[in-house]
């Protein structure tokens, strides 16, 4: 394991926001979903793919508070514009389970 400075971690941007929608990325390779997510004001509602198909269903993600990486630039993935990295960890089957706050903070709220 490779050791960071403590500024190479105050550069990361790991911020909540809240699902505000998701739908089916019916152009990924692999399935996923297409997250709309609001971090707030000063960074608004950023859309991105997530591979987490096999634990969520759409819906069952709208209104949860979700930890996003917001400051890696763009990625294209297909026909969409990925604009922040979902975080997740792996189970022991491989599928993803978001991480989450253990407790509602403000959209936009910084890891810390």
């Amino acid at each position: 394991m490779a050791h960071i400075t403590w500024d190479d971690f105050e550069r990361v941007e790991i911020r909540v926001g809240t699902v505000v929608a998701a739908e089916p990325f019916a152009q990924a390779r692999v399935p996923a979903y297409v997250i709309h997510a609001d971090f707030g004001p000063g960074i608004g509602v950023l859309k991105s793919s997530a591979r987490v198909t096999a634990l969520y269903r759409p819906e069952e993600l709208v209104g949860r508070q979700i930890v996003g990486v917001v400051n890696f630039p763009p990625k294209q993935i297909g026909p969409l514009r990925s604009q922040f990295l979902v975080t997740g960890f792996p189970d022991a089957d491989g599928a993803i389970v978001l991480a989450v706050p253990e407790r509602p903070v403000p959209d936009g709220a910084r890891l810390a």
